[in-house]
């Protein structure tokens, strides 16, 4: 997830200078550097928001481990504000000039709706981010709620569980169209790619919330491997389960600014194909928008929301695989290792031989999933035209955005209910570890892994990669019968 959110940031910072270049004209050079501005002074914020949780007020109790690390959340975004207003009056001129995504209008902005881009992105992430936390927490209903209906058994965990992650992607997909809505009427692209921008903008927090996750979840496997005393592990546990949610939290930032970013690499995007329609002298493709009634665009809208369910399929497929692959093994260890059941075994496990088949199969199953990500428009380009490729992209951001939170969040919340059943005592409602409703929970989190680890995390990549593709290769695109593809349809 941390090359994730880098490469996310990299690539909105990118693709509003790509947008932006007509800015220097009447802004200058300072104008033009903006994007990378924002992005020092959320550096500065989270460094300055850090002494938060290390001296002004740590945390003294189990119960206060997500709290410190959701006021550091919030505590930066607030901080973001004022900063980024007075970043943007010392770098930005009175009002400079941009030229509009669609049509030859010249758009004057001003320092204050610059900014104000780059707010509510950074409060749009905020509230992305403090959604997936009521979702995958066990300290809100929706979890707990999970939990319950483990005690009919697994089949009813799974069916609560997916509609969980369904239900956390209205909220999001709302905040996410408010964002864009209001950065592009303020702004234009360049709003959107700057609102990308400022949902990254306490990066360093959000990277550092994410990793406390895998740390947290590494240290129990340790203690347990170890057989430290029971309250290690118990400790542990709780420092995993704060962990589980900022890992999803994490993921929420990551999806949305994902989102975000495609659409302003999409803006991108369609900027290069003008410039180059305009320097051959040919007609001005995308002069007008693209239009999505164009029967190539919208027959490449559908493909390209098949894509991410392709994707997941294949990957989701892959974990299966390598899953069975290690089941297998370890069964054969335990058949000519009798003595590895053992209280106190004699005889040691063949850890390498499990490493071995989860590494090979990481790289070998990653093979057919990344060939069609690339592939896919590439190919579409090149036969087919920049029309199938807008109609390309556009269908597989809009699905990958939905498909991913609910996929992270219902992987998120079967592990906190699992983790959330094994807190409670025998003698309880839910009969804590070991019981039948555990099982049931067990089952849950299983399926939740691949889920919130694998397929969901991944299709960030799917809309990012195809459209960073798209925009290389623009020109190439272009070069094919003036825009129309080898078949010229």
């Amino acid at each position: 997830m941390g090359s994730d959110l880098f490469g996310s940031f990299a690539e909105a910072t990118c693709a509003a200078l790509v947008i932006g270049n007509s800015i220097g004209l009447t802004g200058g050079w300072d104008a033009m550097v903006f994007p990378v501005v924002v992005s020092a002074v959320g550096i500065v914020v989270c460094m300055l928001c850090s002494f938060i949780a290390t001296h002004i007020s740590p945390v003294k109790s189990e119960a206060g481990v997500e709290t410190a690390l959701k006021v550091q959340l919030i505590s930066t975004t607030v901080l973001m504000i004022p900063s980024v207003i007075l970043a943007a009056k010392a770098f930005l001129p009175n009002s400079f000039d941009l030229k509009a995504t669609v049509g030859n209008d010249m758009v004057t902005l001003t320092p204050i709706e610059a900014a104000l881009c780059v707010i509510m992105g950074a409060i749009g992430g905020l509230t992305i981010g403090l959604i997936t936390e009521y979702y995958t927490s066990h300290t809100y209903k929706p979890v707990r709620e999970l939990a319950d209906a483990c005690k009919t058994g697994a089949a009813t965990n799974m069916i609560y569980g997916i509609a969980l992650g369904y239900k956390s992607v209205i909220i999001p997909v709302i905040v996410l169209a408010s964002v864009i809505y209001g950065s592009f009427s303020l702004c234009d692209m360049y709003g959107v790619s700057l609102a990308a921008i400022g949902f990254l903008s306490n990066l360093a927090t959000g990277l550092t919330i994410d990793v406390y996750g895998p740390v947290c979840d590494n240290a129990g496997g340790i203690a347990e491997m170890a057989e430290l005393e029971p309250y290690v592990r118990d400790k542990t546990d709780a420092l995993d389960a704060a962990g589980n949610t900022t890992a999803a939290i994490g993921k929420g930032f990551a999806i949305g600014s994902a989102a975000l970013v495609s659409l302003a690499l999409f803006g991108a995007f369609v900027t290069r194909i003008r410039n180059a329609s305009a320097e051959a002298g040919a007609e001005e493709l995308f002069l007008n928008g693209v239009n999505m009634l164009e029967p190539l665009t919208f027959a490449f809208l559908i493909i390209g929301g098949m894509i991410p369910f392709a994707f997941a399929a294949m990957t989701m497929k892959s974990v299966g695989l390598a899953a069975m692959e290690m089941v297998m093994e370890v069964q054969r260890q335990f058949d000519e290792k009798p003595h590895l059941l053992d209280e106190n075994p004699t005889e040691r496990p063949d850890y390498d031989a499990c490493i071995a088949i989860s590494t090979k199969a990481s790289l070998r199953e990653m093979v057919p999933p990344a060939t069609m990500v690339i592939l896919t428009p590439l190919l579409t380009g090149i036969f087919f035209g920049v029309n199938a490729v807008s109609g390309l992209l556009v269908g597989s951001l809009i699905a990958s955005v939905q498909l991913a939170i609910s996929m992270s969040n219902s992987g998120g919340a079967w592990d906190n209910a699992k983790k959330y059943i094994e807190k409670a005592a025998p003698d309880s409602d839910l009969q804590g570890k070991g019981s039948d409703i555990h099982k049931a929970a067990v089952v849950g989190d299983t399926v939740g892994d691949p889920f919130k680890d694998t397929s969901g995390p991944a299709l960030n990549i799917v809309m990012k990669l195809m459209a960073v593709l798209s925009l290389v290769f623009a020109d190439t695109f272009y070069a094919f019968n003036n825009g129309g593809g080898i078949f010229n349809l």
